[in-house]
């Protein structure tokens, strides 16, 4: 039996081709030269951009098996003039889209209520073509301090519901007492047991192990930026990490069955 060094020169040994990935805006990628991680932000027929953790930005060409995505070496090229990321015929909260491009339903009187703008930009990337089709509003709070007033003025009743998600939802929290407050009949909270939304993402998504422990007190963003080097702010910071998220498989199951459960309760009604 011939072994591994069998065969004659003129007969190379033949390896298993690496598979071929489209350098789309949004990817996960580490260059295998240079070990950065980061996410592809532009690229040209010969190059890519990545855009890093740490808030900078290389250029690498764009060489045969040059780059690793999800654990796998592969090939970048430039991509094809069409969206991917997706399996067809998904939308990126996993629900079956419309076989055809359908204009957004008349918005319902329902509204889903999200403490700030990271909130209900996370939710828009992942869950807004389920949010067009079903003709639900999300609007932000910027924060709950006054949620019993909100709700209030708001008037929900039969046809006007109102599913309001809110970070830190933990017993005995203050989010926990303003949250039993307002629970009723036509108003649904959820929400998940993270400080912040940013910890709804995976770390693995933004290619860390964990996401640091801050102490109580401190600002949470600042800190985090901090621990991680991440020097350009927490604006630049959260753009980076959005652009991470492709799909709800890279968001912890905690916000995917909270925000899940706003919209069958915001169905009711038809």
């Amino acid at each position: 039996m011939p072994g591994i060094l069998g065969g004659t020169p003129d007969q190379p040994i033949r390896r298993a081709a690496r598979p071929v990935v489209e350098a789309a805006v949004g990817l996960r990628v580490m260059h295998r030269g240079s070990r950065t991680i980061g996410v592809v932000s532009s690229w040209t027929a010969d190059a890519v951009t990545v855009s890093t953790l740490t808030g900078g930005e290389r250029i690498f060409r764009l060489l045969p098996e040059g780059f690793v995505v999800d654990g796998a070496i592969v090939t970048l090229v430039e991509p094809r003039r069409k969206p991917i990321g997706r399996p067809p015929g998904r939308t990126a909260s996993g629900s079956v889209a419309a076989p055809v491009a359908t204009r957004a339903r008349v918005a319902r009187q329902s509204r889903i209520w999200v403490e700030g703008i990271h909130d209900a930009e996370l939710v828009e990337k992942v869950w807004g073509d389920d949010l067009r089709e079903a003709g639900i509003v999300v609007e932000r709070l910027d924060g709950i301090d006054d949620l019993v007033e909100s709700v209030r003025e708001f008037g929900p009743g039969e046809g006007r519901r109102l599913g309001i998600l809110v970070d830190h939802l933990v017993a005995g929290s203050k989010e926990w007492r303003l949250a039993a407050a307002v629970r009723g009949p036509y108003v649904t909270v959820t929400g998940t047991p993270y400080v912040d939304v940013w910890q709804a993402i995976r770390p693995r998504t933004v290619g860390i192990s964990a996401w640091p422990d801050v102490p109580r007190g401190e600002d949470w963003k600042t800190g985090v930026c901090s621990r991680l080097g991440w020097t350009d702010g927490s604006g630049p910071a959260w753009r980076r990490l959005l652009a991470t998220v492709r799909s709800f498989a890279d968001l912890e199951p905690a916000v995917v069955g909270a925000i899940e459960e706003l919209f069958d309760t915001l169905l009711v009604d038809g």
